[in-house]
């Protein structure tokens, strides 16, 4: 099980109030209090908002906090 969860490579995403944690992202592709947009495994993701912040950066999870106003797939 703690195995598992160490070597999970899967993109995975978790929204809480005003924050989301992101894990297996690849790239950040671009970054401003408005937008963020992550490269992923299998595309990108756009996360639109007002005073984001990154709260959290490894190398494969990133927090980001702030009003969020939607999230995008590619």
């Amino acid at each position: 099980m703690l195995k598992e969860y160490i070597y999970n490579h899967d993109f995975q995403l978790l929204i809480v109030n005003n924050m989301i944690n992101i894990l297996n992202y690849t790239e950040i592709i671009s970054f401003s209090e408005s937008k963020i947009i992550l490269k992923y495994n299998k595309g990108s993701l756009t996360i639109n908002g007002n005073n984001l912040i990154i709260s959290k950066l490894l190398e494969s999870e990133i927090l980001i906090k702030g009003q969020l106003i939607n999230i995008e797939f590619r």
